[in-house]
């Protein structure tokens, strides 16, 4: 029955995007969006994972609904990309753009940031591995508690998505060129080790939370971790990857 049911769905907004191809209709484009406002909040629910307590949910539904509406505009049914995939990047690059307009990380946790990525790719390029926490607050000259405490502040400056950040350390996608396109296949290369490379824990937590689709909820669930643990892993894999993707940018330059 679930199926009978998916399949009319399916079948319903095929024929809704159709009519809305030939005439434009208002109307057809309010039943549209009212199809795919999920969508909406399946992105902004997962973009709040990694933000502070006080950022409003709804704020980020709203700023990710123009992203839906924009993509709706620009959507081109012949190139034969599904309609939520495109949607999905649009959205979630309109809730990232509201967000960065607002510049709610404050420059002091930018600061942190910057030094502690610098600090894990400089150890981890010299060591030919993943460095340990007491090594990193030895390098920091900190304590270990220390480093626990801004590792948890640091959490809300990983909010770009992987893939996302991916992209910016390429050249500007709006003029492709072959050159930039073996370097987009370098950067991919690059993250698909560098996540092999990872410490067993922050490895699976990439690829439950980025692949797999999970909430860190789900996957403290699965690991047996409390979430602020979880939150934590997720935060140490993502410098050790901006690390290791920030040195293949240099050598394009």
């Amino acid at each position: 029955m679930a199926d009978n049911n998916a399949e009319e769905k399916a079948a319903n907004t095929l024929k809704l995007w159709r009519e809305y191809s030939n005439n434009k209709s208002p109307e057809i484009r309010e039943k549209i969006i009212e199809n795919y406002l999920p969508l909406v909040k399946l992105v902004a629910g997962r973009v709040a994972v990694s933000l502070p307590q006080h950022v409003d949910k709804d704020d980020l539904i709203s700023n990710g609904f123009f992203g839906l509406m924009e993509s709706m505009e620009r959507f081109d049914a012949d190139r034969g990309v599904k309609f939520e995939t495109y949607a999905v990047v649009r959205i979630r690059g309109a809730i990232l753009d509201s967000l960065r307009a607002q510049d709610w990380v404050p420059a002091t946790i930018r600061q942190k940031a910057r030094q502690y990525e610098q600090t894990v790719a400089k150890l981890e390029h010299a060591l030919g591995r993943s460095v340990k926490d007491e090594e990193i607050a030895m390098a920091m000259k900190i304590p270990l508690s220390e480093l626990y405490k801004l590792i948890n502040q640091l959490n809300a400056s990983t909010l770009i998505p992987l893939e996302e950040f991916a992209r910016t350390e390429t050249a500007s996608q709006h003029t492709p060129n072959p050159a930039q396109h073996i370097e987009e296949q370098e950067v991919k290369d690059m993250l698909a080790k560098s996540i092999d490379k990872l410490p067993e824990k922050e490895r699976l937590v990439v690829s439950l939370y980025y692949y797999e689709g999970l909430t860190l909820k789900e996957i403290s669930l699965i690991l047996k971790l409390s979430e602020a643990r979880i939150s934590q892993l997720h935060t140490k894999a993502i410098f050790r990857l901006r690390g290791a993707l920030s040195r293949l940018k240099s050598s394009f330059i």
